[in-house]
């Protein structure tokens, strides 16, 4: 099964436009993002929605952020995209009628769900102002400055 990765490619394009001095159009995001345009847009779609990027059109136009990195949590963001699965296991759902499968199904579904409570409270301790923080804290660790930011070196 494909992992989904939309969340950490999000969270990832938009710690680069904290860094930018103006828009970021959606192709050099997809280049950040190694994915199309279209895709971003997708993605950017929902995070727009949510208040947290607006866009232009035309020349010098792109997305930027629309809020403080402070007031963005991960969870918000996660919820943003659609709040897609977290967990990439599930239950077998072949023989509804056989009790064994229901048993299993029944203790599964108890862990996945307290698996999931878990994982999203946590997102929401997390805001992007600590990722940019964590991330500047390792550019310097790096022996790099602020102004040598740029992808290939992440």
């Amino acid at each position: 099964m494909k992992r989904d990765s939309r969340l950490s490619n999000v969270l990832h394009a938009l710690l680069h436009m904290a860094e930018m001095e103006g828009p970021a159009t959606s192709e050099s995001l997809a280049q950040a993002m190694q994915t199309n345009p279209v895709v971003v847009r997708r993605l950017m779609a929902g995070l727009r929605y949510a208040g947290f990027v607006t866009s232009a059109k035309g020349h010098g136009g792109g997305w930027v952020l629309s809020c403080p990195l402070a007031d963005i949590t991960l969870r918000d963001i996660h919820e943003a995209l659609g709040a897609p699965t977290l967990l990439a296991i599930s239950n077998r759902v072949e023989s509804p009628g056989c009790v064994v499968e229901q048993s299993v199904n029944a203790a599964l579904s108890d862990a996945f769900a307290a698996a999931e409570e878990v994982l999203l409270a946590r997102l929401g301790q997390v805001t992007l102002a600590q990722l940019s923080a964590d991330f500047h804290q390792r550019m310097v660790a790096g022996g790099h400055s602020h102004k040598d930011f740029s992808h290939e070196q992440l």
